[in-house]
């Protein structure tokens, strides 16, 4: 029972969240027209990363690479696996049972840091999309992406609650 309570509840729950921005995504681009991040982008970019490419100006100038849509989901719900653990391993486990919505919101916008300074520069849209054609827009749509994710920590937290309980 330990493992499932220290390891597989917080990884749902980053898997959870996830799937809750996925939901975003499509909500977002049905109604107001704006895409998501194609998740082919961060494939290619991490194919590449073994034969020493890093750095992109831009990606989208990259000759794409054999299995980078797959790739490129795949890491992002390793990614939304990890930071799940990583919230449960800041709050401890009992956090599942008794959710709070801030505690989630504010680690969901604390994960921007992972786009602004990590994988936008990159990608070659710059430090916190400097480079990008209309930064400030990129800006708010990754942090309200990533606020979205904290908000699906806490929806997921209670959809497990429910359902363990």
């Amino acid at each position: 029972m330990a493992v499932v309570e220290n390891l597989i509840m917080p990884a749902a729950l980053g898997v959870g969240a996830t799937m809750f921005l996925d939901l975003w995504g499509v909500a977002q681009s049905r109604v107001l027209g704006i895409p998501s991040l194609d998740y082919r982008l961060v494939g290619r970019w991490l194919v590449l990363l073994p034969k020493g490419r890093i750095l992109h100006a831009p990606i989208t100038t990259t000759p794409s690479v054999p299995g980078e849509a797959f790739i490129g989901w795949a890491a992002h719900y390793i990614i939304g696996l990890i930071f799940g653990i990583a919230f449960i391993g800041l709050m401890g486990v009992d956090w599942i049972s008794a959710p709070s919505l801030f505690p989630a919101i504010w680690f969901g916008m604390f994960t921007v840091i992972a786009p602004y300074f990590v994988l936008q520069p990159c990608l070659g849209a710059g430090i916190a999309a400097s480079r990008a054609p209309a930064p400030n827009r990129a800006r708010l749509l990754s942090f309200t992406a990533h606020t979205i994710f904290g908000l699906g920590l806490y929806l997921t937290a209670l959809i497990i609650r429910s359902v363990s309980g």
